[in-house]
Order: structure tokens, then C-alpha cells, then sequence
């Protein structure tokens, strides 16, 4: 059995972020999504609650072979622990790549059997990322189109506010 892990803050897990899950779907028998807790980050959900919407976005979609769960740690040691053998990585846009080259590279120095896989979104999601999702929630603009059903009930309760 084929798994890869699609690791991520997924803050909140967005349409184009299940665009990529389709895709990486057709390519392995079992796909983990993960949600990292960085430290980096000020989320606006929690871990736990980013699980739970994205566990609601798979059994909506009825989607067989994903599972969900969070991770803290270095990424390849959890992935070597689940025997993966590839990480799913999103690119939207060149603005990315250069990030997402550093760590695959690293990724692949320190576990050489773990394979990087590079997935393009449908382009209508090219400029969509989970920030730019939050700031537009928190100045009550309407995100509906650019979340899972979910994720858009979640974000109303977050920021009070009712998207048209």
C-alpha cells in the first residue's frame, strides 16, 4: 500500500487545499492529511478544531482512502512512523517553489526514500491560501466560494458575521 502524507497548518483547510487531496488521491492508496502545530504561527483555529473540519470536508465529500490527524515534530520522522512513501506538496505559483525546493531538499537528506510529490492546483485556486481566507473572514468579506461548507460555519462562528 502506497501512502503519502499532505502535511500542513490547514488554517482553515481551504477548496484549494482539497483540490490538491483529490488529486494526490488518484496517485496513492492512502493519503494522511496532516495538521501540523507550528509554533510560528498564530493560528486561528485550533488543532483540534482544524482536524475536526477537515475529518467533516472527507466525510462530506465521501472520500474512502484519507485519513486525518496532527503531528508536532520533524515531518520525515512521522512520515518514516506511518511508512509513507511520499509527502504531498502544493504549488500555486513560482512564489512558492523556492521554499518548497529547501524542503524537499532537506526532507530528502534526511530520509532518502521519502519522495516529495509536487501537485498544481486547479488554476481557479492559484492565488487562494488559508491567510488570505482568515483576513478577508475577519473583515467580514465573503469567503463561501473558497472554503468547504464547513470551514464557512466555522469561520462565521470565529469572526461573528455572516457571509452572503
Amino acid at each position: 500500500m502506497k501512502i503519502a502524507i499532505y502535511p500542513g497548518t490547514f488554517d482553515p483547510i481551504t477548496n484549494g487545499h482539497v483540490d490538491i487531496l483529490e488529486r494526490a488521491m488518484l496517485l496513492f492508496d492512502k493519503v494522511i492529511v496532516t495538521v501540523a502545530k507550528n509554533s510560528s504561527k498564530t493560528p486561528m483555529f485550533s488543532v483540534e478544531e482544524r482536524v475536526a473540519m477537515i475529518q467533516e470536508t472527507i466525510r462530506h465529500n465521501r472520500y474512502k482512502n484519507v485519513t486525518v490527524e496532527s503531528f508536532d515534530g520533524l515531518l520525515v520522522d512521522y512520515a518514516q512512523k506511518k511508512k509513507a512513501v511520499a509527502l504531498i506538496r502544493g504549488l500555486r505559483a513560482v512564489s512558492d517553489f523556492e521554499y518548497e525546493f529547501q524542503m524537499a531538499l532537506m526532507n530528502r537528506k534526511q530520509a532518502n526514500s521519502l519522495v516529495t510529490v509536487f501537485l498544481m492546483p486547479h488554476e481557479k485556486y492559484t492565488y487562494l491560501n488559508s491567510t488570505i481566507v482568515r483576513e478577508i473572514a475577519q473583515h467580514h468579506g465573503n469567503v463561501k466560494d473558497f472554503v468547504p461548507p464547513v470551514v464557512l460555519k466555522h469561520l462565521k462562528a470565529k469572526t461573528s458575521h455572516r457571509f452572503t
